[in-house]
């Protein structure tokens, strides 16, 4: 699991169009300081924040694999309590569907796959989408624990939550704004009504929002064949 998730990390962060915020997100999940970070790799901290800030030139596949291996290291220091977060054995109960995509769909790609409705269209399309999780939306909120929250993501946070059974669609944006890693997209479901809160809160968060009335089973279909 170690491996599969060294390598998740060094991946996200090469391919990342802001690889700063994409260490920053990963430092802050492991919950290690950027001095703690520094002194184990015998840096100066300020050459961590000069990489978080975008002040300094984004850092090569080696730089990336030492700073990750960095992290992981500190976390084995502390009894992994981040990677057993990671390690889960069964999944978890609210996931419809999941899948990874051989190839990254562009996000204005994808919502026409699903035949969707950008309810964010001030936030910029410049994104691709790695994978998808389709959600039953009430199991996601009332049973889902901190640690499957993780499992959702699968091998990128670059990916859509489709939820299933919205009715305001108020609740999944909260649950998203409260954890530190956030999809590239989140879909409704057929939504009774969206909350103008929700697209607040997306707006907020940088995540896309799109509504789709296509038929679950239509959509998980057309999704897998990508």
């Amino acid at each position: 699991m170690q491996d599969q998730l060294r390598e998740k990390m060094a991946g996200e962060i090469a391919l990342s169009e802001e690889p700063g915020r994409t260490i920053r997100k990963w430092r802050e999940e492991f919950c290690v300081s950027q001095l703690q970070l520094a002194r184990h790799l015998g840096v100066s901290p300020s050459v961590i924040s000069d990489y978080e800030s975008g002040r300094r030139r984004s850092p090569g596949i080696v730089i990336v694999r030492r700073i990750v291996d960095g992290m992981i290291a500190l976390d084995t220091e502390k009894g992994s309590p981040t990677l057993r977060k990671y390690d889960i054995g069964k999944r978890a109960e609210c996931i419809i569907s999941m899948r990874e995509f051989k190839k990254a769909v562009p996000a204005e790609e994808f919502i026409e796959i699903i035949e969707g409705r950008n309810r964010t269209s001030n936030l910029s399309m410049e994104r691709d989408i790695h994978g998808f999780t389709a959600l039953d939306s009430l199991k996601t909120i009332t049973s889902l624990s901190s640690i499957d929250y993780l499992q959702i993501y699968g091998w990128s946070s670059e990916r859509a939550f489709i939820f299933t059974d919205v009715h305001y669609g108020r609740s999944p944006m909260i649950a998203i704004r409260a954890h530190p890693l956030k999809p590239a997209m989140v879909v409704y479901h057929r939504p009774g009504k969206v909350d103008p809160l929700a697209v607040r809160l997306a707006l907020l968060e940088e995540v896309i929002l799109v509504t789709t009335a296509m038929d679950m089973n239509e959509i998980i279909t057309r999704l897998k064949e990508r």
